[in-house]
């Protein structure tokens, strides 16, 4: 493996060589977002002086013989294997690298003094990962100039891998493993910076956030300042601008190139900092990276002489909540909910590193700016108020993935608080009260998660129109529209209706159902089951009296083979969704059920052919059958535009039970391994062939086969209606496992 590698070189996939934050802004210099040039020395070079110095085993055995709880003991272990680090140079072959790629960033020829500024960043493997970002946890160096100095920043960087905090939060998080980059960065000598989410972390509204502040984006990140926050929605609209009171910011001193803070001018402490034109440009680029990695992202920006800079991007790790509490109590003072929840305890003022040891389990820590290294006491917290920060701070993003209630911005809560009070926090509203009062924490639900933030569909099934404005800005689709209820709520028999010559009337009666639940889902897709009538269930209907005995009505005469057989209901079905195309509803299409053939298809197609459909709308199956499975690249070939798992059938079919008789209930699985295999089956092959894959059996509303499902590469997962937000989190959860 290289030692070094230009950023332009690297993408989202190589995350062993540059970690997170490097193999992400790689992959951002490729899709076009402005981010400073620069170089990652790889997790070779770091390996490479762990190797030399057998530093590995003797650091596995320092931190296996602690206990990472015991802040005195974690405090100690880290200070010997820093010092560890530090104590060795740099290998040469590594460092010549280094400078070569120094001079070259610089365009700076053989002269020392034209050596450009540099901002020096860890970049671990273990970090800005989908399901937890380590916000905060290893070194960064602003400023940095001469390759003393860069060599130096570099090895602090190593060291910082075993810091406090970093050991506690990968114990923590199950990373047995990490190894560590380092990206070498041009200096953006940032007027403003701040940090963007293209989600609201703590309430999940689907807006995009920006928090900016004046200066260099250790201020807002280190929560040192309260910033200015603003909010656009997602079609490029400002809904929301908060101007705070900036007190202090950090700059680069022209005279000794070091980063130092300073006071913020009069003029500009309660100015707002980012343009109006900022704001939206920078909402864009938030939405571009959002589509681009398929999930909302957090990101940080420095702003230039007008030029805006992307320096970090990473998937949001946490799920808003929402509030389903009410608390009575005198109010003590209020901030902003930086990690929703509710905690009572004892208040525990930290003004300093040297009160950590003293936070005990279930304590508030009020403390004056969050820092990363708070997170070892954090574990032990109920909660935590700070005077300063914002939502985007990095311990306030700890805060969320610890699920640890947080109120940041709080102003005076250090002087208002009183060491070992008793307060209650509400970290929704961000108002501590006095006393400890109950709170019914059962009654704390998470937010639902937004549409952006799946690259899987999740759809649901409906039957019947009602809530209809509601499910279609929670879903995605339908991917099961079942036209069975309208024609028993009508009471006739389709085939009386057709015998009779009144097939207008069938028509009708399919676009007076289905037309509303098209119009309000358009343009997102909408799948119209054709009729799958079992003899049992319309013998009661009037004219249903001449419906066939059958001894398994669901093994019978239904679903396509039914249509084929009696032809002017399926063209009737056919001219109602033709005539709403017309009428501007090109998003349904139609799924044709319990198929067994690809003849019953090209059947299907002649007849949607006939009544000029075939050429408007899509035509899909559902695969209810082990025969569907077995020949499902027969399907593809002959051009099907989906194929949807009916999984109450598969698993009949599969496994030979009747999923009507109650003895053999517990025998009935659709995680059998046959039926999961047979699913794996059809996903790969429809996966290869393009074709999309999708569930709209009962087993879709189940939460853990949609992350099997996910798993195995399927686009889509249709559910019922009260499921929508369990599936959309399954999904959500497992595509973060997965990247």
């Amino acid at each position: 493996m290289d030692y070094i590698v230009r950023l332009d070189q690297i993408s989202k996939g190589d995350l062993r060589i540059a970690g997170g934050k490097g193999a992400n802004l790689g992959e951002m210099i490729k899709i076009g977002i402005p981010v400073p040039p620069g170089f990652a020395v790889t997790t070779a070079s770091f390996d490479l002086l762990m190797q030399m110095h057998d530093l590995g085993e003797k650091i596995r055995l320092i931190i296996n013989n602690i206990n990472v709880d015991d802040t005195a003991k974690l405090l100690d272990a880290s200070k010997e294997i820093k010092a560890m680090v530090l104590s060795h140079e740099m290998p040469l072959e590594v460092r010549l690298k280094v400078e070569e790629s120094y001079k070259s960033l610089s365009d700076s020829g053989n002269s020392s003094s034209d050596l450009s500024l540099v901002a020096v960043r860890s970049s671990a493997t273990a970090e800005d990962l989908p399901t937890a970002s380590f916000a905060g946890q290893q070194a960064s160096f602003l400023n940095v100039k001469g390759s003393d100095e860069l060599v130096g920043s570099i090895k602090k960087c190593w060291a910082s891998l075993f810091e406090p905090r970093a050991i506690f939060y990968r114990a923590k998080h199950g990373f047995a493993k990490s190894s560590i980059s380092v990206i070498v960065q041009k200096m953006i000598e940032a007027e403003k910076s701040g940090v963007m989410f293209t989600v609201d972390p703590t309430t999940g509204e689907n807006v995009v956030l920006i928090e900016a502040t004046w200066g260099l984006g250790e201020s807002i990140v280190g929560g040192e300042v309260s910033p200015d926050s603003y909010k656009v929605n997602k079609n490029g609209e400002i809904i929301d601008v908060q101007v705070s009171n900036k007190t202090r910011m950090r700059m680069r001193d022209p005279a000794s190139n070091t980063t130092v803070e300073l006071d913020v001018p009069q003029s500009k402490a309660t100015a707002q900092v980012l343009t109006k034109d900022e704001i939206l440009k920078l909402a864009e680029f938030g939405l571009i990276l959002e589509r681009h990695y398929g999930r909302p992202q957090d990101i940080e920006f420095a702003v230039e002489k007008g030029k805006i800079a992307i320096v970090q991007t990473r998937a949001i790790t946490t799920k808003g909540k929402t509030k389903k509490i009410e608390i009575e109590g005198r109010r003590l003072l209020k901030g902003v909910g930086a990690s929703p929840g509710a905690a009572s305890g004892k208040v525990r003022i930290v003004l300093g590193k040297d009160d950590i040891a003293k936070i005990n389990k279930g304590d508030i820590i009020v403390t004056a700016m969050t820092s990363p290294d708070l997170v070892p006491a954090m574990s032990r917290s109920a909660a935590i108020i700070t005077d300063l920060g914002g939502r985007t701070s990095h311990a306030a993003i700890v805060s969320r993935e610890m699920s640890i209630p947080a109120i940041v911005g709080a102003q005076h809560a250090t002087r208002i608080l009183k060491d070992g009070q008793e307060v209650t926090v509400d970290a929704y509203d961000g108002v501590v009260y006095d006393g400890r009062i109950k709170v019914d924490k059962s009654i704390e639900v998470a937010a639902e998660i937004p549409a952006a933030a799946t690259k899987t569909k999740v759809k649901v099934n409906l039957a019947f129109v009602q809530r209809l404005n509601e499910i279609a800005s929670k879903a995605d689709g339908v991917g099961l529209l079942r036209i069975e209820h309208l024609i028993t709520q009508f009471g006739v028999h389709p085939s009386k209706l057709v015998k009779e010559g009144r097939q207008e009337e069938y028509i009708k009666i399919l676009i007076d159902g289905i037309r509303p639940i098209a119009e309000a889902f358009n343009p997102k897709p909408v799948w119209v089951r054709t009729l799958d009538a079992r003899s049992d269930e319309f013998r009661n209907l009037k004219g249903g009296e001449d419906e066939p005995q059958e001894a398994n009505p669901m093994l019978g005469w239904h679903g396509i083979r039914r249509s084929l057989d009696e032809p002017e209901l399926l063209k009737s079905e056919f001219q109602a969704i033709k005539r709403m195309h017309e009428d501007g509803l090109t998003n349904l299409q139609v799924m044709l059920p319990f198929v067994i053939s690809t003849e019953e298809v090209q059947k299907a197609r002649r007849i949607a052919c006939e009544v000029g459909l075939l050429d408007k709308a899509k035509i899909g199956i559902m695969v209810e059958t082990p025969a569907s499975v077995f020949i499902i690249e027969d399907f593809c070939k002959e051009g099907i535009a989906f194929a949807s798992f009916g999984t109450n059938d598969l698993t009949q079919l599969t496994l030979g039970i009747d999923r009507g008789n109650e003895r053999l209930a517990n025998l009935s699985s659709a995680f059998h391994p046959a039926v999961l295999r047979s699913m794996k089956e059809v996903i790969d092959v429809c996966n290869h062939y393009g074709v999309e894959t999708s569930i709209c059996g009962e087993s879709g509303s189940d939460p853990e086969m949609a992350k099997i499902l996910v798993k195995y590469g399927i686009k889509s997962v249709s559910c019922n209606i009260d499921a929508i937000n369990a599936i959309r989190i399954a999904v959500h959860q497992q595509e973060q496992e997965l990247s």
